[in-house]
């Protein structure tokens, strides 16, 4: 008697059980993954498709709550999100799974692809290939910069975040992690005292429409008990995840020194691994500029074709740095063979990219699943995607100068300074070819990978005519 009273009576902190086995949460986040086209918002997108309309797995609102989470970590905000719900639904097996499954089309995609670079780029139809992929990359950096803004920017107060953040970067030089760490204070400050600018939202919603409620998802309106953080259980989350990232890296330092490429690597994307926050377009100027001219890992057109690859695979767009790991290691080999070099390179500096954001996430969500509504948090998310607006208009910028112009030369007017371009250099072909790309996405709408084949097809006829014999 007493045993079926007790079966018969929920345990008090039981969730209610969700249904679905970890094959098919396998099957869904496999299915994900191959969608993972088109940039975080396209991801995002894909995302709340499948998990909230069509699985129903979790509510609009905790989709949500979990993204704007996301959105204020270093790291790419969809492969976050993706880990979050997958632990939420499987613990930590489903958030590794659902984290892992996300990346693992873009790793293979572009470790092939820098393969191919590394051995055939210098031959004209590859170069005229990548020629026409610089040109429509440049207009999906123009488009996101509309995209964001137009999401970001409601009011006064945004904008001179946004126009404050260009200046800072490109004028003045001065850090981007200062910059995201300014604009977070600022709007932490302005969320926490009330101000409605910074009231503004973020995040990806669906145009304001009631969605999922809670009670209605599988996952239902209870806190999972994995959800409930407690000191033990975050130090041994800390332990293990710090120990998974920084012990392959003090073992490459201690075995190599610092000045070895892999310790470089190793060394420079953990670094990245901790500021790369509002995704991948706000880090990319400064990876590249730090790649080029500090590193001397690639030439300035090169991290166009690396953000071409990344652009065209699916994945989250920061795989591009696999891309300048594997060239990194790529030229200067030591006494690998070149191409082993390179392969090692890019799965060090995915490695070290990505482990961290698995910690951010089991770390931070039980936490943060205590925190829906908070306004200083959402006061601090509002300003950094203001400021990552003029981040990406500064990515934009340096991207323009570098696809267009051959040459720069280096301008100073007190603390101002700006790398301007040659106007005797100017590639007229690209010129042509990215204006063609941003009137087919601004005005006729057209997506991301019909542009970008569009592109690199012109990019090959005009290699065929014999008006494109290089990388500009």
């Amino acid at each position: 008697m007493s045993d079926a009273i007790l079966s018969a009576r929920p345990a008090e902190d039981a969730p209610r059980a969700h249904g679905v086995t970890l094959g098919e949460a396998f099957r869904v986040w496999l299915r994900v993954a191959a969608l993972s086209f088109g940039g975080p918002a396209g991801q995002i997108a894909v995302m709340h498709r499948i998990l909230v309309e069509e699985k129903r797995w979790i509510s609009e609102s905790r989709f949500l709550h979990a993204l704007n989470y996301c959105m204020l970590l270093p790291g790419p905000e969809a492969q976050q999100l993706a880990t979050y719900v997958g632990w939420l639904m499987h613990r930590t097996l489903g958030g590794v799974m659902a984290g892992g499954l996300f990346i693992l089309p873009g790793v293979v995609a572009i470790m092939g692809l820098s393969w191919i670079y590394a051995l055939y780029g210098k031959v004209g139809f590859v170069a005229a290939l990548f020629f026409g992929l610089k040109a429509a990359v440049l207009a999906i950096v123009l488009e996101a910069v509309a995209r964001v803004g137009q999401r970001a920017l409601k009011n006064r107060v945004m904008i001179a975040l946004a126009a404050a953040a260009f200046v800072a970067i490109f004028f003045l030089d001065v850090p981007f992690p200062l910059v995201i760490l300014a604009a977070g204070l600022i709007g932490f400050v302005g969320g926490r005292a009330g101000r409605p600018e910074f009231q503004v939202g973020g995040g990806h919603g669906n145009g304001g429409r009631p969605g999922l409620s809670d009670a209605d998802s599988l996952l239902g309106e209870e806190l999972p008990s994995h959800a409930r953080p407690t000191m033990g259980q975050s130090l041994r989350i800390s332990a293990v995840w710090l120990a998974l990232w920084l012990l392959p890296v003090a073992a490459i330092l201690i075995a190599l020194g610092q000045g070895n490429v892999f310790g470089e690597i190793a060394l420079f994307f953990s670094k990245m691994a901790m500021v790369t926050f509002g995704g991948a377009y706000a880090v990319l100027a400064y990876v590249a500029q730090e790649a080029v001219e500090h590193y001397g890992w690639l030439q300035p057109g090169e991290m166009l074709d690396g953000l071409g690859m990344a652009e065209t695979t699916p994945g989250p767009l920061i795989m591009v740095l696999q891309f300048v790991g594997f060239m990194a290691a790529f030229r200067e080999p030591g006494s690998l063979s070149p191409l082993v070099a390179g392969t090692l390179g890019g799965l060090l500096a995915t490695w070290v990219t990505f482990i961290p954001c698995f910690l951010w996430i089991f770390l931070g969500a039980p936490f943060v699943e205590r925190l829906r509504g908070n306004r200083a948090l959402s006061g601090a998310l509002s300003a950094i995607t203001a400021a990552v607006v003029g981040v990406i208009l500064n990515l934009a910028v340096w991207f323009a100068i570098h696809t267009v112009f051959a040459a720069t030369t280096p301008m100073r007017f007190g603390p101002v300074s700006f790398d301007a371009p040659v106007l005797g250099s100017a590639n007229l072909w690209a010129l042509g070819l990215a204006g063609a790309a941003m009137v087919a996405m601004f005005c006729f709408k057209a997506g991301m990978i019909p542009v970008l084949l569009a592109c690199s097809a012109i990019g090959l006829a005009l290699h065929a005519a014999g008006l494109v014999h290089g990388p500009t």
